[in-house]
């Protein structure tokens, strides 16, 4: 067989095979293949068919190339690639839209946009402090004026109301602007800014510009152009650290946005544009430039038709107040800001979380001229005295004051230290000193309030005689022995609870709590108002000598109850709070009778007569009728005074701290002085603060309706002896008779160095007499260890010692704390009677 490949035909059909190449002969027509039939029908093509098609003559030629672009023309794109192009673009765009449209969602506002800080008022609504970084306050539109937001349209984007979202022909001027060297120039709308300043941030990127375009398109669909102005107007940054419209109406002209006048209001819009360089107060050189953008806002009111012609003609440029460093809360508004948060979270009215993110416009009842003299007599009376380089102890020396109005219990004074950013412990509401002596008028309150007799059964008035021996232990008490010592360890004898209470005797008032039941003497406290989870407020005969430690503010509420004629209602220091314009409800003042009204005004008769004669007599220089108590904690680490008017009470305190470790200490030698008590320093300083406050106020009386045998002097029973009858040598109502007794005169009681506040009897007990002396004395009970009666009775009267109750005096320590020097008072004198002040 032959290695050539056959090829078979079918019926019509040659068959052919193939051949090497160069077979064709060379007679051959053009156009033919050997095998191929004649006509040039190929081989194994249908018969009739011919080349080109079924007529044989070429039918349908192939389509002619176009010929080919040549030259210049070649750079150049034809229509069609022109129109595909633009074709191909617009829908890149359409879908580029769309993309973006529906994958940039509206984020959730930034921090810093809602931030705000809390504005703190006077009760007359001046300014008095703000918290927080940020220096925002949010308010609604409708409190901002009209002519404010027009300023504000005109100099920013007057087709607001009308326009869409983006302006993209004003963006595209703005670059062309910047391009061209005609000044940077926003081309963002209001809604864009908004946007950026609301939701993004200020960073200069594509990616920023990109999401603010899309969410201000959206935004423009689904919220209202007046909630867009808002909200535009509320974050907006108009230098001086103000954000928003109201920071700015406060930083540039030291008022609320809606008492800004037109020029006003035109003047912050002008800061928009920038605010450091139109800031004419701190860049007067630039004043021209701010002018022009002013006049340029207010022109457009008119051209808008916001503004009559008539109008514009006569508005001046309104220069801004002078700049003022960022206050903070430096001086006293720290320490108030923080006395409202403890005030608005210990009462529930807001939560401390809640209150940390800002927003709330909070009025407090606090009066600024008020304020103002609080702070000037603190200065004058004590901090002036601080030197200290010459004394070590000055360095310790802090002082702390509260007032309040004793019909509203609204407080209307605070002084809380020497500045906040120095010493931020605030000493009005700090509770970790003791009170001292200013507690035991407590104690008579309670007495009074309860009907309570001595453990001799005599009722407890004011002309009420007790022992005031110093270190007598107290009688009718279970807990184990109790012997306080009295104040520089004077002893008093026989005394009244007047007498007693001038001079602070320690060991009256303990054997008083005792009679009355230092339960019900712990009652009373808490419901003139003194805190019942206060420190060391424990039911035992020392509560009457001041161990607890309740604030200065506390312990003004107590005493204001006492002003008020035993009516109790809680210290408010928040008039009003609003956020957002809505008002934020505040708990119910409730005003209730916490003592009988005999029990309050009593106790201020036997406070009256400390201030008229006793250990606060300083407290005169007030110019009013005034009631008072004098105090000091243990160890003299603080030294207080409480007291009142008709109309108002304050309460000081001078407290001994050192900086470094924050430990209490005496204030011995502080301030030039040997000893500092409640009748020096806080004294005067309640004198001076209370003239001032009341200046141009008529002088009111206090109205008194004292308990029944309150004026009446206690007669003692002449067989018992001890105390002396009125006209015989005996005591009287506070005070003492000429001679002491029938018998001749006294030649040891005569009180020879004492002061009003802080002396003591250097003459010591009394001597002379026919009878021999009086140390102590028989009681009716048994012996004493201080002495026995030397004699028998005089023509005057018996002599057997005193009023105490029985028992043997043996030893005790005053753990309570001590109370007042008794003011220079002779405590035994004349056999047959005593002198008691």
């Amino acid at each position: 067989m032959s290695d050539e490949p056959q090829q078979q035909g079918s019926a019509g059909h040659q068959g052919w095979a193939p051949r090497e190449p160069g077979d064709t002969p060379a007679d051959a027509p053009k156009g033919t293949q050997e095998g191929a039939p004649e006509g040039g029908a190929p081989a194994g093509s249908p018969a009739g068919a011919t080349p080109g098609g079924a007529d044989g003559k070429g039918g349908k030629g192939k389509k002619p190339k176009r010929p080919k672009r040549k030259g210049w023309r070649r750079i150049f794109p034809t229509w069609r690639m022109v129109l595909g192009g633009f074709i191909l673009v617009i829908l890149l765009g359409v879908g580029a839209f769309m993309t973006g449209y529906f994958l940039v969602d509206i984020p959730p506002a930034n921090a810093a946009a809602t931030k705000q800080s809390n504005v703190y008022l006077y009760a007359d609504g001046t300014e008095l402090a703000r918290d927080g970084k940020v220096n925002r306050e949010k308010v609604p539109l409708k409190q901002i004026p009209l002519h404010v937001q027009r300023a504000v349209l005109a100099a920013e984007d007057r087709d607001f109301y009308s326009e869409s979202a983006v302006d993209p022909k004003a963006m595209i001027r703005a670059a062309w602007n910047t391009v061209t060297g005609k000044g940077k120039q926003s081309g963002s709308t209001i809604t864009q800014q908004y946007v950026k300043n609301y939701y993004l941030g200020q960073e200069q990127t594509v990616t920023r510009k990109v999401k603010e375009f899309f969410i201000s398109i959206k935004l423009d669909r689904e919220v209202s152009k007046d909630d867009i102005l808002e909200g535009y107007l509320n974050t907006s940054y108009f230098g001086r650290n103000a954000y928003g419209i109201q920071a700015a109406a406060q930083a540039y002209y030291g008022k609320d946005v809606q008492k800004l006048s037109v020029a006003q209001g035109a003047y912050l819009a002008t800061l928009l544009n920038s605010p450091n360089a139109y800031d004419v107060a701190t860049h007067p050189e630039n004043k021209p430039r701010a002018a022009g953008r002013w006049n340029y806002v207010l022109d457009g009111m008119v051209k808008e038709g916001w503004l009559a012609k008539s109008d514009r003609k006569g508005i001046e440029f309104p220069v801004p107040d002078e700049a003022k460093g960022t206050s903070g809360l430096s001086g006293q508004r720290g320490y108030i800001v923080k006395a409202v948060e403890e005030y608005l979270t210990a009462n529930k009215i807001i939560d401390e979380e809640t209150l940390a993110k800002g927003g709330y416009r909070i009025t407090t009842t606090l009066q600024k001229d008020h304020q103002e003299s609080f702070k000037k007599a603190v200065e004058d009376q004590v901090m002036s005295k601080v030197d200290k380089k010459a004394r070590k102890a000055d360095r310790n020396v802090r002082a702390g004051g509260a007032s309040i109005d004793p019909a509203t219990g609204k407080v209307v004074a605070m002084y809380g230290g020497i500045d906040y950013t120095k010493q931020y412990v605030n000493n009005a509401t700090r509770r970790d000193y003791q009170v001292g002596s200013t507690f035991k008028p407590f104690v008579f309150t309670s007495a009074v309030e309860n009907g309570s007799v001595t453990q001799d059964g005599r009722t407890i008035t004011p002309n009420t005689i007790y022992d005031g021996t110093n270190k007598r232990p107290v009688q009718g008490w279970s807990g184990g022995t109790y012997a306080p010592e009295n104040e520089d360890q004077v002893s008093y004898g026989n005394v009244t609870v007047r007498a007693a209470t001038d001079k602070s005797v320690n060991a009256v008032y303990a054997q008083m709590a005792v009679d009355v039941g230092s339960d019900k003497v712990k009652d009373t406290a808490i419901e003139l108002g003194v805190p019942d989870t206060t420190p060391d407020l424990t039911a035992t005969p020392s509560i009457a000598l001041g161990p607890a430690t309740a604030s200065v503010l506390d312990m003004t509420e107590a005493y204001a109850t006492l002003a008020n004629h035993g009516k109790h209602g809680t210290y408010t220091i928040v008039e009003k709070i609003t956020k957002n314009g809505d008002e934020v409800e505040l708990p119910e003042q409730k005003t209730r009778q916490a003592v009988t009204r005999e029990a309050a005004d009593t106790t201020t008769s036997i406070l009256q007569s400390v201030v008229e004669g006793g250990t606060g007599t300083a407290a005169q220089g007030a110019g009013r009728p005034a009631a008072g108590k004098t105090g000091t904690a243990e160890n003299d680490t603080a030294a207080w005074f409480a007291g009142y008017t008709p109309n108002l009470a304050t309460v000081v305190a001078v407290m001994g701290q050192d900086p470094d470790t924050g430990a209490h200490t005496p204030l011995y030698g502080a301030l030039g002085e040997q000893r500092i008590n409640g009748g020096a320093y806080p004294a005067r300083v309640w004198a001076q603060f209370t003239k001032a406050a009341l200046k141009g106020k008529p002088v009111k009386d206090f109205d008194l309706e004292l308990e029944q045998g309150a004026d009446v002097p206690e007669v003692p029973d002449p067989t018992t002896g001890g105390v002396g009858t009125p006209g015989t040598g005996g005591t009287t109502d506070g005070g003492t008779t000429d001679g002491g007794t029938t018998g001749g005169p006294t030649t040891g009681g005569q009180n020879t160095g004492g002061t009003a506040d802080g002396g003591q009897d250097n003459g010591g007990q009394t001597g002379g007499q026919t009878g021999g002396q009086n140390d102590g004395g028989a009681t009716n009970g048994g012996p004493t260890d201080g002495g026995t009666t030397d004699g028998g009775a005089t023509d005057g009267g018996p002599t057997d010692g005193g009023a105490a109750q029985g028992g043997p005096t043996g030893g005790g320590t005053d753990t309570g704390g001590n109370g007042d020097p008794g003011g220079g008072a002779t405590d035994g004198g004349a056999l047959g009677g005593l002198t008691d002040g």
